[in-house]
């Protein structure tokens, strides 16, 4: 089995202010080659994570790692790697695309001006490379953003919420272009956000943090097995059908309301399991479908400001 490097890697991080701990002794990891995830209620600590791995601010305790590196002791050579778009883009308006990226390559001493070139075909603005960016639409200025993040051929990209406020259409731009940086450009990707939904279709793994606190750190594939479909099934008898199926060996359980829970979703179980409590003379009023969405679970472990189990 291949080994993944660690892109990131933080130790019991610590961001105190005052009395206030915004950011509680969080262990993030994220690997090579992954879309990481990073989730959170506005206020969680998203935002204030964030600038510590970019340097941008000092942890109170604990310490960052970027590519097996200390960041403290290799602030230089590891923000050199690193490309970040933190809140919203800054740019020229009265320039063009390509002078937007002229200028910042200028201010990054890239001596190969095919970068700026390769930026644009990257972000998709080739063809706009030559317009005003106060012309642009919203979705474009956002690539632009990532573009001008992206000029230093980073290892690293982190994106600190980059698709709010934008439309549909925007959201889309920026979706596809962060979803073929790792494949196409081995850029890893780090993306804070609170709209899992959003997440759940760029990420493959998933960190959540509420009230400064990582409370979920898997593959997006574990989250999503917390919302799989469980079938609800009203009987007159619930105690005697749950002995029944257990005995067949199947794991149910009864819920608040009396009703026998079946984690199941094949038809052909479910239309098993109906005939055989049937056959034992028991009436079934009722076979229900229960579904949970990711943005269901997102919502009910940060209310609960618990970890998820």
């Amino acid at each position: 089995m291949i080994k993944l490097n660690k892109i990131i890697e933080t130790t019991n991080l610590v961001k105190q202010y005052k009395k206030s701990k915004v950011v509680n002794q969080l262990n993030l990891s994220v690997e090579q080659g992954d879309i990481y995830g990073f989730l959170g209620p506005n206020g969680a600590g998203k935002t204030t994570t964030i600038r510590m791995l970019l340097g941008l601010i000092k942890p109170t305790s604990g310490s960052v790692k970027i590519s097996g590196k200390n960041l403290l002791e290799n602030r230089i050579s590891i923000l050199s790697e690193v490309g970040s778009l933190v809140e919203y883009p800054s740019y020229y308006g009265n320039l063009t695309g390509y002078e937007n990226l002229e200028a910042i390559h200028k201010l990054l001493r890239i001596k190969d001006k095919n970068q700026i070139n390769e930026v644009l075909n990257i972000i998709g603005l080739t063809k706009a490379k030559d317009k005003l960016v106060k012309n642009y639409s919203l979705g474009m200025k956002q690539r632009l953003g990532i573009g001008l993040a992206l000029l230093n051929s980073p290892k690293l990209l982190i994106l600190d919420e980059p698709t709010n406020g934008l439309d549909p259409a925007g959201i889309q731009e920026v979706r596809e272009l962060i979803k073929g940086l790792p494949s196409s450009y081995g850029i890893t990707v780090m993306i804070s956000s609170h709209l899992l939904s959003e997440v759940d279709q760029m990420a493959n793994k998933v960190g959540i943090i509420n009230e400064g606190n990582l409370i979920f750190q898997d593959h997006i594939q574990e989250l999503r097995k917390k919302s799989a479909s469980k079938i609800n099934i009203r009987v007159n008898d619930p105690n005697l059908a749950q002995t029944i199926l257990n005995k067949e060996g199947w794991n149910v359980f009864l819920n608040e309301n009396k009703e026998i829970v079946l984690n199941e979703s094949e038809d052909s179980n479910i239309a098993y399991i109906a005939d055989k409590l049937m056959r034992q003379q028991l009436a079934i009023y009722r076979i229900q479908e229960e579904k949970q969405s990711l943005e269901d679970i997102f919502l009910q472990i940060t209310h609960k400001g618990g970890r998820v189990s």
